[in-house]
């Protein structure tokens, strides 16, 4: 939705062609995450078809209560980021700045519980090469191997994420408008690190845990 008050690049027609654009090449760039992603989804379903028992075990050994707890935090940045956009659309600056504010607010927590989770996993011995939990079984390794890569890889896209959602908060407080346009293609790439992490809690946490 082009915004209430809009400026174009020049090398646009008009606010509606850039607006068009912009969210085409933000869908195409999440296309190629979703691409690289799913290399990891798939050596997943792999290995825990080759060895379910193992996986099974490395759920286990999993932090249920982190894992949950993160999940909540992203789903209420989901709604807090959607709050942003439709304030954006209605072109109200001083609440898109809140809702970005709370949305960057949430992402931070998602990262310090992760932090929390992690430091349990280096007592736990469940890094690989640092002396992995004798009491697994071996192929657990694997488990944990894709487990690292995953949720690393997701913490770095939330980082990315919070990058991406100060800029704009400051480009709003800067602006005399609210940059719609701008805060719809961030909610777009927030709301699938979002979706990245939804498909992970099963995965990682749920997925054949009998503890």
């Amino acid at each position: 939705m082009p915004e209430a008050t809009s400026t174009f690049a020049e090398q646009f027609e008009d606010a509606r062609q850039q607006h068009e654009a912009v969210t085409l090449g933000m869908w195409l760039f999440l296309a190629t995450e979703v691409l690289f992603f799913g290399g990891l989804f798939l050596a997943y379903v792999v290995y825990r078809h080759a060895y379910s028992t193992a996986f099974a075990a490395g759920s286990a050994h999993t932090d249920l209560f982190y894992g949950t707890l993160n999940t909540a935090i992203l789903l209420t940045s989901s709604l807090t980021m959607a709050l942003a956009v439709h304030a954006a659309q209605e072109n109200r600056p001083r609440s898109i700045t809140r809702w970005l504010l709370l949305t960057l607010a949430l992402a931070l927590g998602f990262l310090v519980v992760k932090g929390f989770e992690y430091h349990k996993d280096f007592v736990d011995r469940l890094v690989i090469g640092l002396n992995f939990n004798p009491t697994l079984p071996a192929h657990a390794e694997l488990f944990f191997w894709l487990y690292w890569a995953m949720t690393g890889l997701h913490a770095v896209h939330v980082i990315i994420g919070i990058g991406v959602l100060g800029c704009v908060a400051l480009l709003v407080r800067r602006k005399s408008h609210a940059p719609a346009n701008t805060i719809e293609v961030a909610g777009l790439y927030w709301h699938f690190v979002d979706l990245v992490w939804i498909f992970l809690y099963p995965l990682l946490y749920l997925i054949d845990r009998h503890s």
